[in-house]
């Protein structure tokens, strides 16, 4: 804890020193520290633990500064966005292994690789840089939400193909569970906290009971969307969500608190998992440059194509803020080779693209927000 902490920490200072976001330091740190370069640090159990409680806080603490009301009322235009973030980069990855005369199977994994974005990274960039009250930062989380969703579906199944069998019964009720799920934690769950915290509240004599009673929120949804097939993080966001105009401010500087410790480890340990030993492999290599640049134009021409109502500066960051792939990438990579479909060289191309999408998300996503960058927007 110590060697990753401080490692993040001081490669973070020296990003920001350098006007580059710290979160790239904070991702370079681990891998520095990591079994491909110093080898001070084997990512394992521990690494792991404190890498999704990391990301779980984030994804709460984010929740805590948007409102309920705000992310529905672009739920329709969110589902477009993520639905387009979803159809042509899995299209994308699929023909571009299948142009590399990869097998079939393989290819699949590979486009499903490229769909989910991974909204921790970019929620990370936005709260840093107090852009969370902006019109498209609330447009990219409930696009990421959704996303999120989807290509935990696609991920099911890709992995029964390649058990060569796709149940279409399971997927849809996976399907319907993980949707009613958010809908109704989203819909109903402001109004149910708001009249039942501060109720429970007022009868506890504990210390924090209201940060208390928020944790327990966080981590019982978070266990819920896990069973309802969606990621954890998904249902840390919703808790905050739920929580964010019920609670009081000592909360979100409690929440800041935890976070500012733990979210290091998430970022640091992205950096862990990735190997460059396999890109001694020219033609690799050439594949994992390939599909970064593949990686990140589908996304961006999706997702800002399908915003682009919202005029031509708001199209951009959004379509920025949907190119991170981070754990998600490296999931469906870890799926690929634990079921022997995905070749180890492979499967460092994928960690590849999901650490190189992750580490240039960030000074893209400065640079679309920065006032000097602002366009007239087109209606």
């Amino acid at each position: 804890m110590l060697v990753i902490f401080v490692a993040a920490k001081v490669c973070s200072e020296i990003f920001e020193r350098l006007h580059l976001p710290g979160v790239v330091g904070e991702i370079l740190a681990g891998f520095v520290v990591g079994p491909y370069a110093l080898g001070w640090i084997v990512p394992n159990q521990v690494t792991t633990v404190l890498s999704e409680l990391g990301v779980m806080f984030l994804l709460f603490r984010v929740g805590l500064e948007v409102k309920s009301s705000e992310l529905l009322s672009l739920g329709g235009r969110a589902t477009l966005i993520a639905l387009a973030g979803v159809i042509l980069p899995f299209a994308t990855g699929w023909g571009l292994a299948r142009l590399w005369k990869l097998p079939s199977v393989e290819s699949v994994f590979i486009g499903a690789a490229l769909v989910a974005t991974s909204v921790g990274i970019t929620a990370q960039v936005l709260a840093a840089g107090g852009w969370l009250e902006e019109r498209a930062s609330k447009i990219i989380l409930a696009a990421a939400v959704i996303d999120d969703v989807l290509g935990l579906l696609v991920l099911a199944a890709v992995s029964g193909l390649a058990r060569g069998s796709v149940s279409y019964l399971d997927l849809s009720i996976t399907a319907l569970l993980a949707i009613a799920f958010v809908i109704l934690v989203a819909t109903l769950g402001t109004r149910t906290i708001s009249r039942v915290l501060p109720s429970i509240n007022s009868r506890l004599r504990l210390a924090e009971s209201e940060f208390a009673l928020a944790l327990t929120l966080m981590f019982a949804l978070s266990l819920l969307a896990a069973y309802a097939g969606v990621a954890a993080i998904v249902g840390a966001f919703l808790a905050g969500m739920a929580l964010s105009e019920t609670v009081e401010h000592r909360v979100h500087d409690l929440t800041e608190g935890v976070t500012a410790l733990l979210v290091p480890f998430f970022l640091a340990g992205i950096g862990l998992h990735f190997d460059p030993t396999p890109f001694r492999d020219p033609s690799l290599l050439l594949l994992a440059g390939v599909l970064t640049v593949a990686a990140m134009l589908s996304k961006f021409i999706a997702c800002g194509l399908a915003a682009y109502r919202f005029g031509r500066r708001d199209a951009i960051r959004i379509g920025v803020g949907m190119i991170p792939r981070g754990e998600v990438g490296m999931v469906v990579a870890q799926v690929g080779l634990a079921t022997g479909i995905m070749a180890a060289g492979v499967f460092g191309t994928i960690v590849f693209v999901a650490v190189a999408t992750t580490v240039l998300a960030p000074p893209l996503l400065r640079l679309a927000f920065r006032p000097s960058a602002r366009v007239p927007a087109l209606h």
